[in-house]
């Protein structure tokens, strides 16, 4: 447990230093645009190349080479490897000039010749400058993942900070270069997306260069390799980020439905992605690497325990962000986003989207893991099956529920086929490990939600007495009416935590502990110890 902290660890602190710049970046964003259809229109165009993103750089594309990455260094050794790395990249680079410059034609061939309302011509417009950053993402995805590949997990996950600089610098520098108008200004950032994708593939190669990666062209349409990444990315791509098509495709319902449910169910998304980046994806980042490895040896008991690590640890963590969530919805947004042209009533339509995607934190997450441990033992169909039948899910239900409650029909739409996605890959997982018992974590899940509940009432007797008292209406007041309520409610849940005596809560404090004690000198040992041989219960396989 305490390795795959320290390791997630480091993933999570760069994530959560990059989501914080996020946030910057979203609240710049937000006082720029508001919530409209400028908004709209960028956020909606935004998600494709985001989309690709999502899917490469913390699914798809890694789920599917990382585990013949590792598989190459065990059995062939590094140079192997690096010619492995390069077929990919090398065929990455052709679907994806290929991909793009067909997407450009289309798009510039609708724009062009194809009368169409205003706000579909901005979305597009935007679209054909923005969606080349695709290529640039993808090529990032593959650096990042060959670096957690070979042990290396923070500077990788730091490189995100630098994307939401150049998007912030975009909003002050770029964006007033185009013109006076907000429908001209926009144009800016998304320029400023291209530029940030470039320097966030190039901050990977020094370190990739101390690894000893060095970029050489292999044809890839005769690589072995390259057809084994397509074969296991195809299902991957709908497995692993089902949460992320769900967002495309409720979008294309709610950008004709209303000029506001885009931009403010994003800037909802946006408060998720912090627990769900910091904790999720950083954990299934992680176990991605070590249950390849674990898989590729054989060492099934050592799979489960370290996968049941991983999720006790997501509940854990990701329960008390789902009680804060869902308590300090509209302090939070308020002090995050309401400034300049985001008003009060754009801060009432993102505390509904908040509060109704929040209840799927933990399934959103979830999944993260669950998916990865089905890549580490080979397989993409599974997770793809399941993916399609909740995709299925959330298209009927967001179909008629964001036409009648709009942003909260979105994140309804978006919960419920989450938590469906959940069960049906613990379901499926169960089986393809019989040994994996999820029933033997329900004790402790029961422990996790009666503190989560104490927190959440420490959280709302907190926020309503402050608003009695102090209100809302300056800096330091809307600060207060977040940060105290959310720090007496983490004090009351880690009390619980340690009365209640969860394994969790130990395993962080030890890990705390221990980082803060300087490491103690030792003597070597006199003797070396005889390794216990394994019980054969131990080494059996699932299989």
């Amino acid at each position: 447990m305490s390795r795959l902290l320290k390791s997630s660890g480091a993933v999570g602190t760069a994530t959560l230093i990059s989501r914080v710049l996020g946030f910057a970046r979203e609240a710049v964003y937000a006082g720029f645009m508001g919530v409209g259809m400028v908004s709209d229109a960028f956020y909606y165009a935004l998600t494709i190349p985001n989309l690709f993103r999502r899917l490469l750089g913390e699914g798809a594309l890694t789920a599917a080479f990382i585990p013949i990455f590792k598989e190459k260094e065990k059995n062939e050794g590094e140079a192997a490897m690096w010619h492995a790395s390069n077929a990919v990249i090398s065929g990455l680079i052709v679907i994806c000039a290929a991909l793009v410059v067909f997407s450009m034609i289309v798009i510039t061939g609708l724009v062009e010749f194809v009368p169409m309302e205003l706000k579909n011509e901005l979305i597009l417009r935007l679209l054909r400058v923005m969606f080349p950053y695709l290529g640039l993402a993808c090529i990032a995805a593959v650096f990042i993942g060959m670096l957690n590949a070979r042990g290396q997990f923070f500077l990788p996950a730091l490189g995100a900070a630098s994307l939401n600089l150049v998007m912030i610098a975009s909003v002050w520098w770029l964006a007033p270069r185009f013109g006076i108008f907000q429908g001209q200004q926009v144009f800016g950032l998304a320029w400023g997306l291209l530029i940030a994708g470039a320097i966030q593939a190039a901050v990977q190669w020094p370190s990739l260069r101390k690894q000893g990666y060095r970029f050489v062209w292999v044809n890839p349409f005769t690589d072995p390799t390259v057809r084994r990444v397509l074969q296991k990315m195809g299902p991957a791509t709908l497995g692993v980020a089902a949460y992320q098509i769900n967002v495309v495709l409720t979008q294309t319902i709610a950008v004709h439905t209303a000029d506001n449910i885009v931009s403010s169910f994003n800037y909802a998304v946006r408060l998720m992605e912090l627990p769900q980046g910091v904790v999720g994806v950083s954990l299934a980042t992680y176990l991605l690497t070590e249950l390849s490895g674990l898989a590729v040896e054989k060492k099934f008991p050592e799979f489960r325990k370290s996968l049941q690590e991983g999720v006790l640890q997501l509940i854990f963590i990701n329960a008390l962000a789902t009680g804060l969530l869902l308590v300090l919805a509209e302090p939070m947004i308020r002090l995050l986003f309401e400034h300049g042209s985001f008003h009060a009533d754009h801060t009432t339509l993102c505390t509904v989207a908040l509060r109704c995607l929040a209840p799927g934190l933990i399934a959103f997450s979830m999944n993260n893991i669950l998916a990865r441990a089905f890549y580490a033992l080979g397989d993409t169909k599974t997770p793809m099956r399941i993916s399609i039948v909740c995709l299925t899910i959330n298209l009927i239900l967001g179909s008629f529920m964001i036409p009648a409650f709009q942003q909260a029909g979105m994140g309804i739409a978006n919960t419920l086929s989450a938590i469906a996605n959940t069960a049906l890959l613990g379901y499926a997982l169960r089986k393809a490990l019989p040994k994996l018992e999820f029933a033997s974590l329900l004790p402790n899940a029961a422990a996790v939600t009666g503190a989560t509940m104490l927190a959440c009432l420490t959280a709302w007797g907190t926020n309503a007495l402050w608003e009695s008292h102090y209100g809302h209406k300056v800096l330091w007041t809307r600060v207060g009416a977040v940060f105290v309520p959310m720090i007496l409610a983490t004090l009351v849940y880690g009390v619980a935590a340690l009365f209640l005596k969860l394994p969790q809560f130990s395993e962080l404090r030890s890990l705390i502990s221990r980082r803060r004690r300087p490491a103690p000198r030792t003597a070597a040992p006199a003797a070396s110890a005889v390794a216990a041989p394994k019980s054969k219960s131990d080494s059996a396989s699932d299989e």
